[in-house]
């Protein structure tokens, strides 16, 4: 049974126009006639009642209409999903510090996807251990094809790229001694017990230049990791931090102090492999990222 024929006769049956349906169609009227007849023929039914151009259903043609204007819209979505499957998707593999990872990566991944015309593009999203020297070393052995993380010393087999902006800031609990000041200078918190960053992220040796310019060391009343784990701990009463600033830190109980000297800005970067063929999907996106951060997103992360 042609399949065109099935699809010509339930858009006649729902016209009853023969004029009407070969123009929507753009086939021509006798076309249509001669596929009407044919299908008849090989159900041998009368599916129609024919006065001139116009035609009517019989009971057995509406009953027929139904059908097949049922199996249609299955089989339409059944071919649809096999050439889905037949599509080979071009994954591009994304590797980012959780901070990145709540709003900016995936707007900017949206952003792209939205702007490219290569339909078979898609990605995989990672935050790895969550720290830079692991979210570079999975780069470097391929595990992943862009890394949004800071700039660490010692990776010259990659390209570094700024992409976003944070401003290094005080927080506090909302009853701490220092809540009440409208900015400090970093001085001012050597007297009071810090959660700081442990050796292992990429923010300590931003840390240990900002102390080395007021000429002293913090009290470390706990070390860790992450920038929003110690946000939470200063949130529950374990000290006070020097962070970036972070748009989730507006959501916590915690108070928000820029800082008067010295000033600092944590830069975060798109890292990719120097000597590596890039897919062109791989290459679209990177240069996508970099047409977007012409203009460094400050704070917004």
């Amino acid at each position: 049974m042609n399949l065109d024929h099935l699809r010509y006769f339930v858009a006649l049956s729902r016209t009853e126009n023969y004029t009407q349906t070969a123009k929507m169609l753009h086939i021509t009227q006798p076309s249509l006639t001669k596929a009407m007849h044919s299908l008849e023929k090989e159900l041998d039914l009368a599916l129609f009642k024919r006065d001139g151009r116009r035609v009517t259903l019989t009971p057995e043609g509406r009953l027929f209409a139904n059908s097949v204007s049922t199996s249609l819209i299955s089989l339409d979505k059944n071919i649809a999903e096999a050439k889905s499957l037949n599509e080979e998707k071009t994954i591009i593999r994304l590797a980012s510090l959780r901070t990145l990872s709540i709003k900016w990566l995936p707007d900017m991944a949206q952003r792209f996807l939205k702007s490219t015309e290569n339909p078979t593009i898609d990605f995989q999203f990672n935050t790895d251990t969550g720290l830079s020297p692991d979210i570079l070393n999975g780069l470097r052995s391929k595990k992943y094809d862009v890394a949004f993380c800071s700039r660490l010393d010692n990776y010259p087999d990659l390209n570094f790229f700024p992409v976003a902006e944070q401003t290094m800031v005080c927080i506090t609990p909302i009853d701490h001694a220092l809540a009440n000041h409208s900015s400090v200078n970093l001085a001012e918190t050597l007297n009071y017990p810090q959660v700081t960053f442990s050796e292992s992220s990429g923010l300590y040796s931003i840390m240990n230049k900002l102390f080395n310019e007021v000429g002293g060391h913090p009290i470390v009343a706990y070390s860790v990791e992450e920038d929003q784990a110690i946000a939470g701990l200063v949130a529950n009463g374990f000290g006070i931090a020097i962070v970036p600033n972070m748009s989730i830190m507006q959501t916590m109980p915690v108070k928000i102090i820029p800082i008067s000297f010295p000033n600092e800005q944590r830069i975060l970067y798109m890292a990719t492999l120097k000597r590596t063929e890039n897919q062109p999907a791989i290459a679209s996106f990177v240069n996508f990222v970099k047409s977007q951060s012409k203009q460094l997103s400050v704070n917004n992360i």
